[in-house]
């Protein structure tokens, strides 16, 4: 592989750094932190210093996983042999040398330590009890794309240090506890947030294995790795279902459900993996299905919790 021809590259603006930092995907956090607030307001628990840090940190612990991947997947080549999708690929800055390698890995570092403090307030003012879900979400980000990816639980980590653990925790420091509620309004989004890394690891996957990973599409092969992902979608619809039947939900929560539609565009994109036109307008529907079935459930909640 022939690398690219270095040339200067001028001090970047606020604008560059916008760009890589991924903001398409920190729209995640904010159904996750929508999410876990929503379901201890419903449980009566709500302090505004507690709502803004936890975002805050959550948003610094995003961004610096969003940079890292970019700087590792630079380093190793995966960026330069892949064929970008509005959807994976990487930033693309690096590769086209807008930024430096090193600059980025810098970035991810300081907005990963910037977030530590926020994790220790939280620790010391909550209890210890939060300390086991930090610690897993910082070995998360810091380890996801140079180590997890290679062992083949990539996806699993992704879905539960930026999905199920930050839904879990921003309800833990509004409400002080762990309950069975939070814990089961956690779980879609560790499963969402699996199937967004999931299902945009197929167009990848060739490039990915060059470079030495190991993923659920590269171990299962894109046939398999289909019928899994349609399993995994069709988990959350019927873990909504399940919980609100139980009444560990509320019954808003349904609400959920009406992204029904953009799963089943989402799972024959995953089917349509052999056709690019097909994977990405399904790629395009599985964000949609990942963020808005967050959104529409945590607005069951607060529906629910006015209704109370």
């Amino acid at each position: 592989m022939r690398q690219p021809a270095q040339r200067d590259i001028p001090r970047a603006g606020v604008k560059v750094w916008f760009i890589e930092t991924r903001p398409h995907f920190l729209l995640l956090s904010v159904a996750l932190i929508m999410l876990g607030t929503a379901t201890a307001w419903f449980e009566g628990h709500f302090d505004v210093l507690y709502f803004w840090l936890g975002a805050t940190g959550l948003i610094l612990l995003h961004i610096s996983v969003n940079t890292l991947n970019d700087y590792y997947d630079h380093k190793s080549g995966i960026d330069l042999r892949t064929q970008r999708t509005p959807f994976s690929g990487g930033s693309g800055l690096l590769p086209d040398q807008v930024l430096r390698p090193e600059m980025v890995y810098r970035f991810s570092i300081v907005c990963f330590l910037l977030a530590v403090p926020i994790g220790i307030y939280f620790s010391i003012s909550r209890g210890w009890q939060l300390l086991p879900l930090l610690v897993v979400g910082a070995m998360s980000v810091l380890f996801y794309t140079q180590h997890m990816t290679r062992w083949g639980i990539g996806e699993f980590f992704a879905g539960l240090g930026l999905g199920m653990l930050p839904v879990l925790g921003m309800y833990y420091v509004q409400t002080g506890e762990y309950t069975l509620e939070g814990i089961v309004a956690s779980v879609p989004s560790g499963i969402l947030t699996h199937n967004l890394l999931f299902l945009n690891e197929f167009p990848d996957a060739e490039a990915d294995l060059t470079g030495g990973r190991r993923h659920m599409v590269i171990r299962l092969g894109k046939r398999r790795a289909a019928y899994l992902y349609t399993l995994t979608t069709l988990l959350v619809y019927l873990w909504i279902v399940g919980a609100v039947a139980t009444r560990i939900m509320p019954v808003p929560a349904l609400l959920g459900l009406l992204t029904i539609p953009q799963g089943i565009k989402a799972v024959k994109g995953a089917w349509g993996y052999k056709d690019r036109g097909k994977l990405v307008p399904g790629m395009a529907a599985n964000v949609m299905v990942v963020l808005l079935t967050q959104g529409l459930v945590a607005l069951g909640y607060f529906i629910a919790a006015i209704l109370k």
